[in-house]
């Protein structure tokens, strides 16, 4: 069993000291395309991100709505492939040695790139931990077991309808944090709401001393700053590739300033966060 990195639980124990929650922020590698989405990327730290999720492009995304699908496939068509997001990921991490790193997607792609090599990039990369949408615990042979053993965290999701029979066995093998689906259904299509999200951390922790982040439709500053109460760390994704799409001509090249009216919109939420 090797190690993992420490950034996550590291960058937890800072966000405690400092006695706020986290931002976490998620972009679709590669979108719009790789130079645009590289400067995003690069700049979500200064912007304010606290742990950063990179979205591996697929084209079947079954658990995301129209705003991420739409980013997976501008992504694609411009060119981005698994090699590429590594590289991203790699470039992340010489740029900003101690930001939590984390891969977000589904199977598919990891299991055709192959997980031994998949793995062992990902470690090279500095990616600190995984979060594999359609893999249920039942399949942790698959890829869950080999990345813990090899030093990356997999994090695993919860959702309003893991009930708490079903949480011990979301739970096992699960390190990082939780990542809780706050909505029922897909990416960025229903408002967040405060109140169901503090009485669902509170029954999850009583499973688990892990950090927990939330995450499904949170759209402003003041949900991320109300989240962020309620949770350990408030998770944006939708909203953040959505902006990328409102700044992109008819024919879906970027538009002069897009990384910045994007990295904007994340020191806002950041704001937010820390009141």
């Amino acid at each position: 069993m090797t190690p993992d990195s420490g950034r996550i639980a590291a960058k937890f124990a800072a966000l405690k000291q400092e006695g706020r929650g986290g931002l976490v922020t998620y972009v679709t590698a590669g979108d719009p395309n790789y130079e645009v989405g590289r400067e995003i990327l690069l700049g979500l730290p200064a912007a304010g991100a606290d742990i950063v999720e990179i979205g591996m492009p697929f084209t079947d995304p079954m658990a995301d709505g129209p705003a991420i699908q739409a980013a997976g496939l501008r992504a694609l068509k411009a060119g981005q492939t698994m090699v590429k997001t590594l590289a991203m990921a790699r470039e992340f991490r010489a740029a900003h040695p101690d930001t939590p790193l984390v891969l977000m997607g589904y199977y598919n792609p990891i299991y055709s790139y192959g997980v031994d090599r998949f793995l062992a990039d990902v470690k090279d990369a500095g990616v600190d931990g995984l979060i594999v949408v359609d893999l249920p615990p039942e399949e942790d042979a698959e890829l869950c077991i080999p990345a813990v053993k090899a030093g990356v965290n997999f994090i695993r999701l919860a959702t309003p309808t893991t009930d708490d029979k079903r949480l011990p066995t979301v739970l096992q093998n699960t390190s990082g944090f939780v990542y809780y689906i706050s909505i029922l259904g897909i990416t960025g299509t229903k408002e967040i709401q405060a109140d169901p999200v503090r009485g669902a951390v509170t029954r999850i922790r009583r499973h688990t001393d892990l950090p927990i982040v939330v995450g499904f439709g949170i759209k402003t500053p003041q949900q991320a700053g109300e989240i962020a109460q309620a949770a350990d760390a408030a998770v944006v994704g939708s909203a953040i590739v959505d902006k990328v799409r409102t700044n992109l001509d008819a024919e879906g090249a970027p538009l002069p300033g897009c990384a910045k009216a994007v990295l904007d919109y994340v020191a806002a939420l950041a704001q937010g966060v820390r009141g």
